[in-house]
């Protein structure tokens, strides 16, 4: 078994739980994720400064996931080949960075360890879910992400990421369906400036 990295772990500790306890459900979790193949849901996106939008997203483990955004808001997040593609509708405007160097990442590997690489910054139960904070080993600064999942039967729900300047990012899923059978074009980023050169060629 691979040795878990804990933040301050005596702090961790759910109320009445054990540490066998709490790493039981940490594999629990582990479980899940590595049992999850698609998931379709719409979600809510809060964030920080109050701003809201809503959309469908679309996760293929492992690696490629699909945000998109109902109108008016202009963005498209899509992940795929290990990279992650923000594009902006009305700016256009395409930004592409490593999909591990993002707190998301964690969501789309295979197979998921909350261990090595991967270190668990907090363990609680609230609101009737298990939350569990993760962030990439060594690399607290590029942020973190708290996952939130129901435990009875597991899944997940809810999601808060904390950039590197410690902006807060609320995604809520809704309507939640799993074992779908996706078009791998869903996931393919063509960044549209392209297609019109070509045929203005």
């Amino acid at each position: 078994m691979h040795r878990r990295s804990f933040l301050a772990a005596p702090a961790l500790l759910l109320p009445g739980m054990a540490l066998a306890q709490q790493d039981d459900a940490l594999r629990r979790v582990e479980a899940y994720f590595n049992g999850l193949t698609t998931l379709r849901a719409r979600f809510l996106q809060l964030a920080q400064n109050g701003a809201s939008a809503e959309g469908t997203a679309w996760i293929w483990r492992p690696s490629r996931m699909r945000f998109e955004y109902d109108p008016p808001e202009p963005t498209l997040l899509v992940a795929a080949d290990r990279q992650f593609f923000h594009w902006d509708k009305e700016l256009r405007q395409a930004t592409v960075v490593p999909l591990d160097s993002t707190p998301l990442g964690v969501l789309l590997r295979s197979p998921l360890a909350l261990s090595g690489d991967v270190t668990v910054g907090g363990v609680e139960r609230s609101g009737g879910l298990l939350r569990v904070t993760v962030f990439r080993t060594g690399r607290q600064a590029e942020g973190r992400i708290q996952l939130a999942l129901e435990e009875q039967p597991m899944q997940l729900r809810q999601w808060l990421v904390v950039d590197g300047q410690g902006r807060q990012t609320r995604v809520t899923l809704n309507q939640i369906q799993t074992g779908l059978r996706f078009d791998s074009l869903l996931f393919a980023f063509n960044d549209p400036r392209f297609r019109e050169e070509l045929e203005r060629r």
